[in-house]
């Protein structure tokens, strides 16, 4: 709570018309509204680069919306910096990326839905897998499904280009996505730090 406090205080500090106290409870006044960001050169461009990278890298949906915060930022910043995002000197090239699953993934991932995968390993050996999708990481040129194989019992990570076939159940895996992240990023020594 201590924090909680702090942070308030700290707003307030900033400009933030908070009324209230502890024990009673905080309101932020409705006529308040947050200044504009004020980006530098390098955060445009680093925001730019990620965002088209999303848009050539992801599902249809996920482009679209990649797109269209692009378009609500270049509608806000000033113009030397609309200059900037137009001369963009980082490019992002099509990529081979099967996204024939990419949508129902994030989806069942998101419902917390178990699947039903044919996947090709490999060794070109495929195996019927049902499985509880708990991420999706970008690596080596290649989107991985995270999850917990019923099979093996374990965590496991398939390319999502080698899943040949896909069927969402009906039914929802036992343990929270978030706990098995947790556990999955122990198991491969990934830290949980925030980078921001």
């Amino acid at each position: 709570m201590r924090s909680l406090y702090r942070d308030i205080k700290t707003l307030q500090h900033q400009g933030v018309c908070i009324e209230g106290g502890a024990g009673i409870g905080y309101i932020v006044k409705s006529d308040f509204h947050l200044p504009p960001l004020n980006l530098t050169h390098e955060e445009i461009n680093a925001i730019t680069l990620g965002l088209n990278w999303v848009s050539h890298n992801t599902d249809y949906d996920f482009k679209n919306t990649a797109r269209n915060a692009l378009a609500k930022i270049h509608a806000v910043i000033p113009g030397e910096l609309k200059n900037l995002i137009e001369s963009q000197s980082y490019l992002i090239g099509p990529s081979e990326n099967n996204e024939m699953f990419f949508e129902d993934i994030r989806n069942a991932i998101k419902k917390r839905k178990r699947i039903k995968i044919k996947y090709c390993d490999k060794k070109d050996t495929y195996s019927s897998r049902i499985i509880w999708p708990i991420g999706l990481v970008y690596m080596e040129s290649c989107w991985l499904l995270v999850a917990w194989c019923e099979m093996r019992n374990d965590f496991r990570h398939f390319r999502t280009d080698k899943i040949e076939e896909m069927v969402q159940l009906d039914s929802i895996y036992s343990e929270s996505r978030t706990v098995l992240l947790k556990k999955w990023r122990i198991k491969e020594g990934i830290s949980e730090e925030k980078e921001y």
